[in-house]
Order: structure tokens, then C-alpha cells, then sequence
């Protein structure tokens, strides 16, 4: 299917489209306005992950390591007990935290109803990571600097001690000079120890000083002017998007369902019937039209004479039945306007309407109807005395006349066959407006005794399946079928030559 085809469908479903996107809209709005605004309130912090100017692989994973540590503690439940404590809260607020990507930032976003206590709650658990940054990072136990503080005093007692004996060995045995000596020797490790252990505390005392003062707040939270949710401008965008994918392919899926024809040519495929003409809509239904000037109408029932007259045919076509498949398809309308067409050309026609149920033809051509064909065929009417004569010159029309009781049989009768054969001889072209032929069963009764039967198809309306057995019965009763007309066709760009208003017949 090419691309026109599908715009075509989209348009034609166009209301489908609409109405989904309205009702989505419609929802979406509705929806949007019974929740509960929900207010955001953010607080950022600082974690700095090293203190020296370069930075290796071995910082970055240790950065990106203390970063998703603060992260997953700060909704741990000790922490968020502590929140509940501090605010007196009855229940867990929805906290959020997230790492600021490429930085040393860490956000604390928090969701509630009132913007006031969003903002407390957000500064008072950055405050509560901020007071425990080392006790939540080194745990309950001993941290380093303590247990080299431990070392650092029970070295210095050593030391002392061994200074102690070294002094009292120098004072009291002078003359040991080897055991001098190894006091000496044991004095001088124990100090180089000492200054050794003195060194690490002090590097581990800095490197706890800088890591408790790691995590620091750079923006705390303030109370939100507006809601963050519901956010109704991106709700109705979302909707109508949302709206127009599911309307499209709700058009598309009713497209499938829908037997109805839309496209002029795809009649010729269903039907299997040669096209006669195509015949644009028109204001004037159940009227008689003007023939003078041109317009697409006018236009097209000459297209449609000349190709019912100029194709070839084994016998002459006087005698001519149009039919549709269902009603509504404006077989009655074309039939007089394409009579009055004929009598253009030159043609004496006579127009017979044996619609004996639902006639029209005395309301198209504003004739009377007391007395028409059915009076013929139950034998209370000379025919010549049924013929009524139109405003339109060369145009007569026979009117269905009373209701009958039995319009099939009468159709079927031997009175009808001599009805049709007088017409035949006295005038050039008649044509027979026929019920539908899947209403009643008339027009197959007619269909085999006239030289060509018309069957009128209206886009739009005129479905799949009613086509279908319309050709089927035709087809059962040997009908000289000649083809097809569709009504209301596609304007061609031909049609956009003439003027597109069509002047009704005055009556």
C-alpha cells in the first residue's frame, strides 16, 4: 500500500483519531487534578574523595566506591530511624538519593505534600550523614588512629624504660662495657620504633581529620514554590501522544473491520464488472438536474452515456435496468439523471419505475402517482394511458402507481414481458428503475428480460459482501450485466475545471 493510501485512511478515520485524543486528554486532565500535589525539595552535598592535586585510577574507583557508600547509607534503617526520631515522624518519608553524574555530588531529593517539611526532612538527613560521616564510614570499632594511639603509648613506656635501665647501667657498672652497649642498642630501636609509630599516627590522625570532614552541605533544601507532581503540561503532552498513537491504531483496526468501499477502483476487484463511469457526489439527491452548462455531475453522466453506447455489444441496448445492491445508493437519482442525459443526445426515453414498494421516480420528475405501472400489469390500465409526459423534453416516465400486494409476481408476469416489448418498439431507450436486489427479489425477476442491467455502487456505502451476492444473483438469473457506476466518487482533477455547484431542475 502506498504511503497515499494510508493518509487517505488517516484522514478518513480522522474522527477516530479526534475522539481518542480528546478522551485521553479528557482523562489525563481529570486524573492529573484529583491527585494530591507532591512537593520536591533537594539537598546537595560535597564528598571529597581525596585531598592531593593529582588524581590516579586508583582515586576514581575510590571516589566512585565512597560515593555510592554514602549513597546506599543514607537509607539505611539506622539512618532513617534517626529521621523519624528527629522529626517525630509517624511514618518513612519518599526519599530519594542520587549521585550528580561527574562530580563529587551527592543529592538528597525529598517528596511530600507540604514543602516545608520536604525541605526539613531533606536538611536533617544531609545534617544526620554529615554529624556521623566517620561512625557510619569506620563502624562501631576501633578506628586506626586509636589503635596507633595504644601503640604510641605503650612504646613510649617501653622507651622510657629502656632509657631507665641504660642510665642506672651507665651509673652503677661503668666498666660493662658490653652490657652498656646492648642497653644502648635496645634504647635507640625502641626510639626508632617509637618515632616510626609516631609518624603513622600522625599521617593517620590527618587522613581521619580530612575523611571526617569529607562529606560537606552545599546547598540544603528550601521549601518548593510549586509542585514537582502532577506535572499537567507534560501529562497533556504524554496524553496526546499517547492519544494519537492509540487513535491511529484504532483507525487503522477499524480500517480492517470496515467492509465498506472506499476507493473507486477497488469496485471493478470485488464486483469483477467493468467500469461504465464515475459519478462525483451531489447536493441535488432525489432531484432532476439542469443540463445546461457543465459541471463535474452533468460531466460525468455523459461519460457514462458514451460508454454504455460505445462499447460492443451483441444486440442493441433499449431496454436497460439499473439496480443497486442495497438502498441508499442513489440507483433511483442516477437512473433519472441519466435519462435525462439520453434525451440530450437525441434519444426518446421513457423512464419505468418498478420500485412498486418504495417508489420515486413521480418525486424526482414532481409527477403525479395515482395511476402507473401496477394498474398496467393488473390489467386496469391501457399502458399508452400510463405514460406520462416530463418537463424534460424527450424524457417520459411511467410512475410505479398504487401499492400492489404482490410486486414480485407481478414483475414476473406475462403482462411485464409485453409491457417491456411495446416500450422496446416505441422508444429508443427505456430504462428500468428496480428495487435492490438484496432487499426483495424484483430486480432479479426483471434482470434476465431486459438487453443490459446497470448496477449503481456508492462509495463510502456500498460494502464487500452485499456486492458480492448482488453479482451473485445477477449471475443466477443469466443477467446481461454491462457493468458498473459509482456514485459519489472521488473528485478527479478534472472536475476541479467546472464549477461545483450543480442547479437543481426548476420544477
Amino acid at each position: 500500500m502506498e504511503l497515499r493510501n494510508y493518509l487517505v485512511i488517516l484522514w478518513r478515520r480522522i474522527w477516530v483519531i479526534a475522539l481518542v485524543v480528546v478522551v485521553t486528554q479528557v482523562f489525563v486532565i481529570a486524573g492529573s487534578s484529583m491527585m494530591t500535589p507532591t512537593f520536591t525539595s533537594t539537598a546537595t552535598l560535597r564528598i571529597a574523595a581525596s585531598s592531593t592535586g593529582t588524581v590516579n585510577y586508583s582515586d576514581y574507583m575510590y571516589a566512585d566506591r565512597l560515593l555510592n557508600t554514602y549513597v546506599k547509607l543514607a537509607t539505611t534503617k539506622p539512618v532513617l530511624d534517626e529521621l523519624l526520631h528527629q522529626l517525630e515522624l509517624n511514618k518513612l518519608p519518599q526519599v530519594q538519593v542520587e549521585i550528580v553524574p561527574e562530580t563529587e555530588l551527592i543529592q538528597i531529593k525529598v517528596e511530600d505534600s507540604d514543602p516545608v517539611l520536604a525541605a526539613k526532612i531533606a536538611n536533617t538527613l544531609a545534617e544526620i550523614l554529615i554529624n556521623q560521616s566517620m561512625e557510619l564510614y569506620s563502624g562501631s570499632g576501633k578506628s586506626s588512629q586509636q589503635i596507633l594511639s595504644e601503640q604510641l603509648t605503650k612504646m613510649e613506656d617501653e622507651v622510657n624504660q629502656a632509657q631507665k635501665e641504660y642510665m642506672d647501667l651507665v651509673v652503677q657498672n661503668p666498666n660493662d662495657t658490653q652490657g652498656i652497649q646492648a642497653a644502648k642498642q635496645t634504647y635507640d630501636l625502641k626510639q626508632e620504633i617509637y618515632a616510626n609509630l609516631l609518624a603513622q599516627y600522625e599521617q593517620t590522625r590527618l587522613r581521619e581529620a580530612v575523611r571526617a570532614n569529607s562529606i560537606s552541605l552545599v546547598e540544603p533544601g528550601i521549601p518548593a514554590a510549586a509542585p514537582s507532581k502532577p506535572r499537567l503540561a507534560l501529562n497533556i503532552v504524554l496524553g496526546c501522544l499517547v492519544g494519537l498513537v492509540g487513535g491511529v491504531g484504532l483507525a487503522f483496526l477499524f480500517e480492517n473491520l470496515d467492509s465498506a468501499i472506499y476507493r473507486t477502483e477497488d469496485f471493478e476487484e470485488v464486483t469483477r464488472l467493468p467500469s461504465l463511469g464515475t459519478v462525483p457526489n451531489g447536493d441535488f439527491v432525489g432531484q432532476a438536474i439542469s443540463l445546461n452548462g457543465s459541471n463535474p455531475y452533468v460531466e460525468a453522466l455523459r461519460r457514462v452515456r458514451t460508454n454504455l453506447f460505445t462499447f460492443n455489444h451483441d444486440t442493441p441496448l433499449r431496454t436497460l435496468l439499473v439496480t443497486s445492491s442495497v438502498p441508499g445508493e442513489g440507483k433511483s437519482t442516477l437512473a433519472a439523471n441519466l435519462a435525462i442525459t439520453l434525451a440530450q443526445s437525441g434519444k426518446k426515453v421513457v423512464v419505468v419505475d418498478c420500485d412498486l414498494r418504495l417508489p420515486t421516480q413521480h418525486k424526482i420528475f414532481n409527477l403525479p402517482n395515482k395511476q402507473g405501472l401496477s394498474n398496467v400489469l393488473v390489467q386496469q390500465l391501457n399502458l399508452e394511458n400510463a405514460i406520462q409526459e416530463s418537463s424534460i423534453p424527450g424524457v417520459q416516465v411511467i410512475t410505479s402507481g398504487p401499492k400492489p400486494r404482490n410486486p414480485a409476481e407481478l414483475l414476473g408476469s406475462p403482462q411485464m414481458s409485453a409491457v417491456i416489448n411495446h416500450l422496446h418498439q416505441r422508444f429508443d431507450t427505456v430504462l428500468f428503475d428496480a428495487p435492490t436486489l438484496l432487499g426483495v427479489t424484483d430486480a432479479a425477476v426483471l434482470a434476465s428480460s431486459v438487453d443490459g442491467v446497470i448496477l449503481v455502487v456508492c462509495r463510502a456505502r456500498s460494502r464487500r459482501e452485499a456486492l458480492r451476492a448482488a453479482c451473485r444473483q445477477l449471475a443466477d438469473v443469466r443477467a446481461h450485466t454491462l457493468g458498473i457506476v459509482v456514485n459519489r466518487a472521488e473528485l478527479e482533477g478534472n472536475y476541479y475545471y467546472y464549477n461545483r455547484k450543480t442547479t437543481p431542475l426548476k420544477k
